[in-house]
């Protein structure tokens, strides 16, 4: 795997692709750095070596060149997080481009106008990545968030550079944390496993049935194990068509050795509201007119202690509805185990964007050892597909 350590980028022109898909407010102000934060060290490194740098990202879903979508808006930020004035080029191809790369001398940053400006971003045009190549010397691939889409930018680029493309620092470490999870991991491992829905994580449950010893089950899938298993769950979220395919994970996690913990009890409403009565109820006796929206005490008190037993930790998924501060000690509960785990030498992964979003907003960032920045792309690799903008550099 061909990593930044592995170039001198002294008098090289970097091409890299970077996740700037930043949330702007009505003023075009970025309200969340995190992802220009995070290609910060890539940028360090090819500028102490004495190369410069050419960024492109897509900002939105823009139909063709709209202003409101134009990454000139963020160029005040970058250069903020960066430490140096970074120049935009009001197009990512063509002569504004040509020129502006031409003309990039060592220990300068230059963004490129929003890529999906252009259909041919997203379709995997060849010619289009042409372009794009002839602006630097050596591609770097440092978005996580979309390597799991054969853009132009993100995979067809890597055919340009055959032996001079490589992982920036933050997709190596994306790379290096799911394998340490998935292939290398230190056992017991536990995946904590929540969400609305069965099948949504249908593929990543039996993928990763074979390379855990425990499986936390959370959220609102649930109830639909609880209902297979002949419970009664009021008006909880339930999918009745998966109830065989909840009763048949079972079946194969008993087969594979591996324990499933699923919720003994819930904190119920009478209604989706923060305002609703709530019960703490057996979570095979939820009331009609009542749904679980957390994890209740005595199911906390078992996750508990499978967490701080684990070495390695998946997290992917809140346990309950966490956005109503009702519903939400159980998810806080569970980040606390997982950072008491890591504080006591365990490997934590935290992915997936409601999982993030909670971290983030319980101050459990720093507490993890890795958080993923990239949600579709993290779950296609725990689902054991390979991502094209991971295989076009290793090619």
């Amino acid at each position: 795997m061909k990593t930044l350590n592995d170039f001198n980028f002294k008098d090289k022109k970097a091409i890299i692709r970077v996740d700037f898909n930043v949330p702007l407010d009505e003023n075009f102000n970025v309200t969340d750095a995190n992802r220009i934060e995070a290609a910060k060290p890539t940028i360090d490194k090819i500028l102490a070596d004495g190369g410069s740098v050419i960024l492109m990202s897509h900002l939105g879903r823009p139909k063709g060149a709209e202003d409101k979508y134009s990454l000139r808006h963020i160029v005040a930020k970058v250069s903020e997080v960066f430490g140096v004035p970074v120049q935009f080029a009001s197009d990512c191809i063509g002569e504004p481009a040509t020129t502006a790369a031409a003309n990039l001398q060592a220990g300068q940053v230059l963004l490129l106008e929003n890529l999906r400006f252009y259909k041919e971003e997203e379709a995997g045009d060849v010619d289009f990545a042409k372009q794009l190549a002839a602006l630097g010397d050596i591609y770097v691939n440092d978005a996580f968030g979309t390597a799991h889409r054969a853009h132009a930018s993100t995979t067809i680029i890597a055919q340009f550079f055959p032996t001079s493309k490589c992982f920036g620092t933050l997709l190596a470490k994306e790379i290096e944390s799911l394998n340490k999870v998935l292939k290398n991991s230190e056992k017991p491992v536990t995946a904590v496993l929540g969400g609305s829905k069965v099948s949504s994580k249908i593929t990543v449950i039996e993928n990763i049935l074979d390379k855990v010893d425990h499986m936390i089950i959370g959220g609102g899938m649930t109830f639909t194990f609880v209902k297979a298993l002949g419970g009664s769950v009021g008006d909880s979220i339930c999918e009745d068509d998966k109830q065989e395919l909840a009763l048949e994970i079972l079946r194969l996690a008993k087969e594979k050795g591996v324990q499933i913990h699923i919720p003994v009890d819930v904190v119920a409403a009478d209604d989706f509201s923060n305002t609703a009565n709530t019960q703490v109820v057996d979570v095979k006796a939820i009331p009609e007119g009542w749904q679980g929206l957390d994890a209740g005490p005595k199911s906390l008190e078992n996750f508990k202690k499978v967490i701080l037993e684990s070495k390695t930790i998946l997290w992917n998924g809140p346990l309950g509805v966490f956005e109503m501060p009702t519903f939400a000690a159980g998810t806080i509960a569970l980040g606390e185990y997982i950072a008491e785990a890591t504080a006591n030498g365990a490997f934590s992964l935290v992915g997936g964007g409601d999982s993030v979003a909670a971290v983030k907003q319980f101050g459990f960032e720093e507490k993890m050892s890795y958080v993923s920045t990239g949600g579709g792309a993290m779950l296609e690799m725990l689902e054991g597909r390979t991502l094209p903008g991971i295989a076009a550099i290793l090619e």
